[in-house]
């Protein structure tokens, strides 16, 4: 289920979380060549994809939120 960002955060190795609008987290990690993510490497970055879409895949689980 596609589900918009509404924040980033560290987690506690330092890759970047996306936080979704559903209440859900997911990494965002820009690791080429298998992911290619560099907007999360600069906060500009970050902050032009607030409100973009991401796959939640603990939404179509029906997944407990992992923040309120």
């Amino acid at each position: 289920m596609k589900q918009s960002i509404v924040g980033f955060h560290l987690d506690e190795l330092e890759d970047w979380v996306a936080e979704l609008a559903c209440g859900h987290d997911q990494h965002v990690r820009h690791r080429p060549p298998f992911v290619e993510r560099p907007w999360v490497t600069t906060r500009a970055g970050r902050e032009s994809m607030l409100g973009a879409s991401l796959d939640c895949l603990k939404c179509d689980r029906n997944e407990a939120v992992d923040r309120k």
